[in-house]
């Protein structure tokens, strides 16, 4: 048990730790115009949304947004298959974190048959131009690939079912990922080959142990962005004046929300 407090003591203070620097990270980006994108991917419950979580909690959010697309509507489905996933790419200035990125072609969309073999095929060969061209084009990119086990996901499935905040979660496609676990390594694997590249390299978290891998995964990106402090002017409160004349209405004029605490 101690061990446990003692871990869990650590982490706390390792993971306030990064997220100041991920704030002096964001200062840095908006300071110097860049564009940052963040790729998560991995199998259900990996823990991707986790480590999102504590990325964004302390970051602005005027430059700072997170990107979770539902299934394309029919007129996507008739578009370029990155356009729809273009549409959020950062301007200067701003991170966009992708929780699920275009690799779904490569994943569910290949398992569950919802593409073609020949556009599978186009994505493989397409893609590492496709990521060539963002990063030509001044986009900081970094992918994640969150690395769960057959037995801890299982787990935490059974987790989200008994969690009324967490069973929104747990999708019929998550259900059917338990049945085709080989399939789904086989198409990671694949996608690995074709979209491991020296310039838009993947980059694995373990994350078997959740709170280890927001750790690892946070001080990871960090390190791979070239970040500077920025220095800030000190900001002086100005001491309130006294109030003079002025008489603010009664209480009773306005509706005031019910204290239940």
């Amino acid at each position: 048990m101690s061990n446990k407090k003692d871990f869990n003591k650590k982490y706390d203070k390792m993971i306030s730790d990064l997220q100041v620097k991920l704030v002096h990270m964001q200062d840095w980006v908006i300071e110097n115009n860049k564009k940052v994108v963040i790729v998560f991917e991995g199998r259900d419950a990996a823990g991707k949304g986790g480590t999102i979580k504590r990325i964004t909690e302390n970051l602005n959010p005027r430059s700072c947004k997170v990107v979770a697309l539902a299934k394309p509507s029919d007129r996507e489905k008739t578009q370029w298959y990155f356009q729809r996933y273009v549409a959020h790419l950062p301007s200067a200035g701003e991170i966009v974190l992708f929780d699920r990125s275009w690799y779904n072609r490569s994943g569910v969309e290949k398992v569950m048959g919802f593409c073609s073999d020949k556009e599978y095929i186009e994505f493989l060969q397409t893609t590492p131009d496709f990521e060539r061209m963002l990063i030509g084009s001044g986009i900081i990119l970094l992918k994640y690939w969150f690395s769960v086990s057959a037995d801890e996901q299982v787990k935490r499935f059974k987790g989200r079912i008994h969690d009324p905040t967490k069973v929104w979660k747990l999708s019929p496609m998550d259900v059917e990922s338990i049945n085709r676990w080989e399939d789904y390594s086989k198409a990671k694997d694949n996608m690995m080959e074709h979209t491991d590249t020296d310039f838009a390299p993947w980059s694995i978290v373990e994350s078997d142990i959740k709170k280890k891998a927001r750790v690892n995964c946070i001080s990871h990106l960090l390190s791979k962005i070239p970040y500077e402090d920025i220095e800030h002017e000190t900001v002086d409160l100005p001491k309130r004046l006294p109030a003079e004349s002025y008489q603010r209405p009664d209480r009773s004029n306005f509706n005031y929300v019910p204290e239940v605490l």
